[in-house]
């Protein structure tokens, strides 16, 4: 599979919202080499198009999965590889049919940037599930200029105005990025199970995806509760809304819940006994997976039969709820408790978050791409 061209990054001054250009990325060109400069070519205008000046983009686990090409088997890398699908930014230029954006507005690009949109999920608005699987924001096949994909590594992206968000005035820009990933994969299944005020919720893992659906369980006024394997993380879960802290690794701390929640959200992405949280369910509940294991989860199925218990999974929502989430955000004082950095610095980023060494996401400053 071919890749766009890469173009000498002297000739950046050249380009113009009416043609190709160059802008200048981060990139990795295999599996170990890490992250470095790079130019990549964005493509022209079309008149549905928006073009964005990134300003910051939130550093996911997928980026480094994807740069070392940790899932060669079910999502293989093609180098060069620019990560980044937590994009805040202002519109640059817009293209002559565009409606709903014009230059200086903030805005956000997620994880998709296109579907076939005729699919049932896609007319549905649930655009994350397209029959075809969605045109991801990186690392997939670039319908217009051919190779792969570019994401928020970057200076700027070109994107369709159907897949671009609008960013409340309220919201941090900064700390509004994760939320275009971490956000939405917590908020999703909230929405998707109808998550109601009183119920009695259970986070598992306070990372990035658990801090954040931390954030959202206290704001749909749940009885929130934590696992974590680290009791030092207790005085931040109850700052961030937790009413309980469980350390999941104490037997007799995690018997003293069995049949109490309503439903639960495992935000961990490594390999797990989830068996021990399907016992903390009541008859009827739910046992939500986002985090994504290399290797697949295994459970007794009594677990489930003896209380009608259920597991499901989730990703991300489509753009009309993913929309609702960022003004919910808005509206509720929500963002992601971040740790600026700046674009040198991503190679060190990614080597702490495999050390937990972040609470909770990183964002690049992407003004730091020019320096």
């Amino acid at each position: 599979m071919s890749t766009s061209p890469a173009v000498p990054m002297e000739q950046k001054d050249a380009s113009t919202a009416a043609q190709p250009y160059p802008a200048r990325a981060y990139a990795a060109e295999s599996a170990d080499s890490g992250l470095a400069a790079f130019t990549i070519q964005r493509r022209a205008l079309q008149p549905h198009d928006v073009q964005i000046d990134i300003l910051y983009c939130g550093v996911c686990h997928t980026d480094i999965h994807w740069s070392r090409n940790d899932w060669p088997n079910a999502f293989p890398t093609v180098y060069p590889c620019v990560p980044g699908h937590e994009i805040i930014g202002r519109v640059k230029a817009a293209g002559s049919a565009v409606q709903k954006f014009r230059e200086g507005d903030r805005v956000g690009v997620g994880c998709m940037v296109d579907s076939c949109r005729t699919c049932a999920n896609c007319m549905k608005g649930e655009e994350q599930y397209c029959a075809s699987i969605p045109v991801l924001t990186y690392n997939y096949p670039d319908k217009h200029l051919g190779g792969m994909t570019y994401g928020g590594y970057s200076e700027s992206i070109v994107v369709d105005e159907a897949f671009v968000l609008r960013i409340p005035e309220k919201l941090d820009q900064a700390s509004a990025a994760p939320l275009l990933c971490a956000g939405i994969t917590t908020y999703s299944p909230f929405r998707h199970h109808n998550v109601q005020k009183g119920q009695k919720v259970g986070v598992v893992g306070l990372g990035g995806l658990g801090h954040m659906a931390l954030k959202f369980a206290a704001a749909f006024g749940t009885d929130a509760a934590v696992f974590t394997t680290s009791p030092g993380k207790a005085a931040d879960a109850i700052r961030l809304g937790a009413q309980d802290v469980i350390v999941s690794t104490d037997p007799a701390s995690m018997q003293k819940h069995a049949g109490a929640f309503d439903f639960i959200i495992d935000t961990v992405a490594v390999p797990h006994d989830i068996d021990r949280y399907i016992n903390l369910l009541k008859t009827d509940g739910k046992l939500a997976l986002v985090g994504a294991p290399a290797t697949p989860h295994s459970f007794s199925p009594f677990g489930l039969l003896f209380a009608r218990r259920q597991i499901a999974g989730s990703i991300i929502g489509g753009i009309r709820e993913t929309q609702e989430m960022l003004d919910f955000c808005a509206d509720h004082a929500i963002s992601a408790d971040i740790e600026l950095i700046p674009i040198q610095q991503i190679n060190t980023a990614f080597e702490r978050m495999l050390k937990s060494d972040v609470r909770y996401r990183f964002v690049i400053d992407m003004a730091s791409l020019k320096q």
